[in-house]
């Protein structure tokens, strides 16, 4: 399906804006959503582990639905912006109405302050903040785990080379999983997936 029929059958829209708003705090990138195509590869392959998904920059909400739907997940979504997420409310009002929903919620707070929950295990970025912000949100991770052990794992999208760079040198996440995106793969490397895992 095409992004558009995705959102169709979702009963959502997260469709971006011809021009990209670029948020007030300069450490965060104006919404892009991931393709629907992207994702859809990656549900071929990837099997999520049990506990919330966190889906950090989540914009409108796109991620977060689709991993509540076809992974029957909880999911949380983290936006700075209020109008943005204030979509991704609407958004969901009217998905609760096809396909239930009560295990999503959005929380409108900057990145590096949300609380990271013991019932939280899956972490989703695409390139949602500088690393600045990144070393701080991973850093509130790791001590969630320290507290309340687990297996947690990251998934980015359109990695950074600084996000990369950090979770290898400085964390003791694995890269587990590369999932390419091959519509797009073969012309720019960076449309892919990359999976990081931490194990009890």
């Amino acid at each position: 399906m095409k992004d558009y029929q995705y959102d169709k059958f979702l009963h959502i829209r997260t469709q971006p804006q011809k021009h990209l708003d670029y948020p007030d705090e300069i450490q965060y990138n104006p919404y892009e959503p991931t393709p629907y195509g992207a994702l859809e590869e990656l549900s071929h392959v990837y099997t999520p582990t049990n506990g919330y998904l966190v889906d950090y920059g989540c914009g409108k909400g796109r991620v977060s639905f689709y991993f509540h739907h076809y992974f029957k997940l909880g999911v949380k979504g983290v936006e700075m912006d209020e109008n943005i997420i204030q979509i991704a409310i609407d958004n969901h009002h009217r998905y609760r109405k096809h396909h239930g929903g009560e295990s999503i919620e959005f929380n409108c707070c900057l990145a590096e302050e949300y609380f990271v929950s013991k019932d939280e295990c899956i972490f989703y970025f695409f390139n949602p903040f500088t690393i600045h912000i990144f070393r701080k949100v991973i850093q509130n991770i790791l001590t969630s785990i320290e507290t309340h052990p687990r297996n947690v794992d990251i998934i980015m999208y359109y990695p950074h080379q600084e996000y990369i760079y950090f979770l290898e040198d400085s964390t003791p996440f694995e890269c587990v999983q590369e999932v390419p995106y091959s519509m797009l793969y073969e012309n720019n490397p960076d449309e892919r997936f990359l999976i990081y895992r931490f194990t009890v």
